[in-house]
């Protein structure tokens, strides 16, 4: 199944349609889908697609003299190879092709040799500029992209003709994976596999929740069942320190104080492991929405940003040698013990993406997150300080409807936001996963409240 990426899709089309060289950098975690959608836009079109390998870089050259070889049928290229990088970005200029290039996982070239990317810039500089290339530069290793290759330092800065991020997918699109089930079946899908399609292509149509979980995840042998692990290996050269911060992440250590008593990490090495999480998209830190500094803001907590690295460490981390002699249902009993609460927190996560996709948003947020002090919180603040307007929303994921009451609450926690404006016209937003009453339902179309059922918005 290609799911969604319309966007992604339209901005490569635009940019082979405009003609001329271009270089193209596209970047984002694993298994969010870079390399199936560059695939499926190169369908048709003349195209090489070269993965990088951790290996030594004459072996990475030898590969691609043998991709370049079998697209362009060339026996004396496949029989020798180049002898140089700069001999392979001259043989694609001379060949004056129109054609697609793409370097998967461009940030293991790096490390087999650290002055490739310097290579390239001289490659695109004098040789490929000038031919009929259209260079795709794909990496998963989201903090060396943006330093290595997209930084202001960086050799290739200013040569890109365009740059895409490729975020994980919202929870309205990735769903179309479970067509024709419940919303809520849907949610606890999203609670696991977050919006990483290929987690999500392991799950099957015709089972529920709870078989899917067991089947998929919580069996050994199968892919997600070493996933965390195998990332974290992949991606860090000492991946016990990360599986301890992030095993206190979810245990609800989120103060960076609390996380350093937790794992007896010194302050200034928590610090920097926390930083490349952050840059791998797995961990992040979260301020108030309406901290004017938030860089400098002492209110910061870090949570797990990644779905499936939360679940994995919340349930499961913990049980491994319970799976290990085959016994899942441990695991499982401790999930459905804890998964309407665990659900209310991945709803209110959701709501943000619900809002924003709403037609009936009163206006566009400038800034959109958590609000919270030390007595309160409130799941989700919208501010657009330039029409000093804002919104209040509460997600419940509860078996009652939920009513005026509250509503009332709502309204209360909002006055002891702090925002430096008091003329800022409020509106209010409640989600709920079983509806309302018939007499909030009245209210919210006298005093415009946006009500969302599930993730449909019922009212006014």
């Amino acid at each position: 199944m290609f799911i969604n990426r319309g966007d992604e899709l339209r901005f490569l089309e635009e940019k082979w349609t405009a003609g001329g060289v271009q270089l193209i950098v596209l970047w984002g975690k694993r298994r969010v889908g870079k390399t199936e959608l560059v695939r499926r836009f190169a369908q048709n079109k003349p195209y090489v697609y070269f993965l990088a390998e951790s290996t030594s870089d004459k072996a990475q050259l030898d590969r691609f003299s043998q991709s370049l070889a079998e697209f362009f049928n060339e026996p004396l290229l496949r029989s020798r190879g180049f002898r140089t990088w700069e001999e392979s970005f001259q043989y694609l200029k001379e060949t004056e092709r129109r054609m697609i290039l793409v370097i998967d996982e461009f940030p293991y070239m790096i490390l087999s040799n650290p002055g490739i990317v310097s290579l390239f810039q001289k490659g695109w500089d004098e040789y490929l500029s000038k031919g009929g290339v259209y260079l795709v530069l794909l990496g998963s290793s989201v903090g060396m992209m943006e330093t290595e290759v997209l930084g202001y330092r960086a050799p290739l800065y200013g040569r890109r003709t365009g740059q895409w991020k490729v975020q994980p997918m919202s929870l309205s699109a990735i769903g179309q994976f479970r067509k024709g089930h419940s919303f809520e079946d849907r949610l606890h899908h999203y609670a696991v596999a977050g919006g990483i399609p290929a987690y999500w292509l392991q799950f099957s149509n015709e089972k529920d929740f709870f078989h899917n979980l067991r089947d998929s995840v919580l069996r050994k042998g199968e892919m997600l069942y070493d996933e965390v692990e195998f990332l974290l290996r992949e991606e860090l050269r000492e991946p016990r320190y990360y599986f301890a911060l992030l095993q206190a992440i979810a245990q609800g250590k989120r103060k960076l104080s609390e996380i350093v008593n937790s794992t007896g990490l010194p302050q200034p090495t928590a610090n920097k492991y926390l930083g490349v999480l952050s840059d791998l998209d797995i961990v992040e830190r979260e301020v108030p929405v309406t901290e004017e500094k938030p860089l400098k803001s002492r209110k910061g907590l870090y949570r797990i940003k990644d779905e499936f690295f939360r679940f994995w460490f919340r349930f499961v981390f913990q049980r491994r040698s319970a799976l290990e002699m085959g016994r899942p249902g441990i695991v499982i009993d401790e999930i459905r013990r804890e998964l309407s609460h665990y659900s209310g927190e991945v709803y209110e996560r959701a709501a943000r993406e619900i809002l924003l996709g709403s037609s009936g948003l009163p206006f566009v947020p400038e800034a959109l997150g958590r609000w919270w002090d030390r007595n309160d919180e409130i799941d989700l603040v919208g501010i657009n300080r330039s029409e000093s307007a804002v919104i209040f929303c509460e997600a419940k994921w509860s078996s009652r409807p939920v009513g005026l009451s509250e509503l009332k609450a709502l309204e209360a926690k909002s006055e002891k936001v702090q925002l430096n404006n008091d003329g800022m016209k409020k509106h209010f937003a409640l989600f709920s996963k079983s509806g309302f009453t018939d007499e909030l339902q009245e209210i919210s179309k006298e005093r415009r409240i946006l009500l969302f059922h599930g993730e449909t918005l019922v009212a006014p």
